[in-house]
């Protein structure tokens, strides 16, 4: 009975070892996780704070899915998003989100690619339109899909009051704002319509603006596109991946 019972004792000894192993391997595996995931969001939290020139205490929340530990092994993170409210970019001063895919951790190899965003909302969004010459920014406000301002057209010597709303969109990684329709007298009204009641002076407005700021931002960063999301206007903004470790990308750009 005792011989019979043995073998059985020492089963359920080997089994409650294996357990307590796995059980060990596992705490380390997580204690590890964490450990370079904390390590990761850290680093790139102080790149991003020196690289881009922000304040110290800046809150910068980084984001890297999956499992750290294989990528870190890979030697590629899969995709790294960086976000901070209130940043200047170039001209741009708004809520920034970076996303990055297939990142190195280490040399200098390029990422994949990637894209930022920037949220401005209506007192950010006038600051950065003021900088377009003889531009009426601080009429400007939202009403999605377009933005809407006002000014006042002379036809002799009279002050017309006009309404415009202009689609703001990019082209060739300039800001540009195309009217798409007008306010006359309470009337809403085409193109057409507005030079036929005040002749050539309806020019100024007829055309579309643009504001290239390439001269002021990374080589590597493109404004792409352009859209208003309730009370703010969203820039999205293309991202070379050469951009980490080409300082020609690292340098401003040029306009025209």
């Amino acid at each position: 009975m005792t011989d019979a019972t043995r073998p059985r004792r020492r089963t359920g000894r080997t089994i409650a070892i294996v357990a307590i192993i796995v059980v060990v391997i596992a705490a380390l595996l997580v204690a590890a996780e964490a450990i370079a995931r904390s390590a990761v969001v850290n680093t790139v939290r102080s790149l991003v704070v020196q690289q881009v020139g922000l304040p110290a205490d800046q809150q910068v929340d980084v984001e890297v899915p999956g499992i750290v530990l294989p990528q870190l092994l890979t030697g590629r993170l899969g995709e790294v998003a960086v976000s901070a409210p209130d940043v200047a970019l170039g001209p741009l001063t708004g809520d920034v989100r970076v996303d990055l895919q297939d990142v190195p951790v280490a040399g200098d190899a390029p990422a994949a690619g990637g894209s930022a965003s920037v949220r401005l909302d209506p007192d950010q969004l006038r600051a950065l339109l003021s900088q377009i010459p003889d531009f009426p920014a601080d009429t400007v406000d939202t009403a999605a899909p377009d933005l809407t301002l006002s000014t006042q057209l002379s036809v002799f010597g009279i002050a017309i009051p006009v309404g415009i709303s202009v689609t703001p969109g990019a082209a060739e990684g300039d800001l540009t704002l195309t009217p798409t329709s007008f306010e006359l007298g309470g009337n809403r009204v085409d193109a057409d319509t507005l030079r036929g009641q005040v002749g050539g002076v309806a020019d100024g407005v007829l055309r579309t603006w643009s504001l290239c700021f390439a001269d002021r931002l990374p080589a590597g960063l493109t404004l792409t596109s352009v859209s208003v999301q309730g009370p703010d206007v969203v820039a999205t903004l293309d991202i070379d991946g050469r951009i980490i470790s080409d300082p020609a990308l690292q340098q401003n750009g040029t306009c025209g």
